[in-house]
């Protein structure tokens, strides 16, 4: 039995360009590449945002808790140096200061347990024209530790100077 066969009819063959084949190259390998990590750019986003933003955006809330004890200890100083100042005795004075120095600390968001105070008079308390010398040291604490862990990492702090009986 013989097979029917169609017969073409030679003729020239059309000469494929260079940059045919580089294009027909090039999309034959972009669909293997596709067809292998297809949705592996939204994993790797994923990775990459938490082994790199977590830390910087807690290294900011670090930064941010360090100006704020800053803050806390040189308000928390000027108000207590003032409120000594202008206290009758020394004892009201002291009690003053400190009341003066906590809420400062507070305002910024610091915790009364965190702010320590000291005071000396020079030459001698409630003297007139002598001055009162307030020291107030802040503890920094790191953000987001969960209560009972000791994260005080260092302290700040700053002092002020009043006149008894000036401004």
């Amino acid at each position: 039995m013989t097979e029917s066969r169609s017969i073409r009819p030679v003729g020239k063959a059309r000469p494929v360009s260079v940059v045919a084949r580089l294009k027909s190259l090039g999309n034959r390998v972009r669909r293997a590449v596709a067809s292998e990590e297809s949705g592996s750019a939204v994993i790797e986003f994923v990775m990459l945002g938490v082994v790199l933003l977590v830390p910087l955006v807690y290294l900011i809330l670090a930064a941010g808790q360090i100006q704020a004890a800053s803050y806390a200890a040189v308000g928390a100083a000027d108000h207590a140096a003032h409120a000594f100042a202008n206290a009758p005795d020394e004892s009201s004075g002291a009690a003053r200061a400190r009341d003066a120095a906590t809420r400062a600390s507070q305002n910024m968001g610091i915790s009364a347990g965190a702010t320590e105070f000291e005071y000396s008079c020079a030459p001698g308390c409630m003297q007139h024209d002598g001055t009162v010398t307030v020291v107030v040291t802040v503890s920094i604490e790191l953000p987001l530790m969960p209560p009972g862990v000791d994260a005080a990492v260092g302290s700040v702090n700053a002092d002020a100077t009043r006149l008894f009986g000036g401004l």
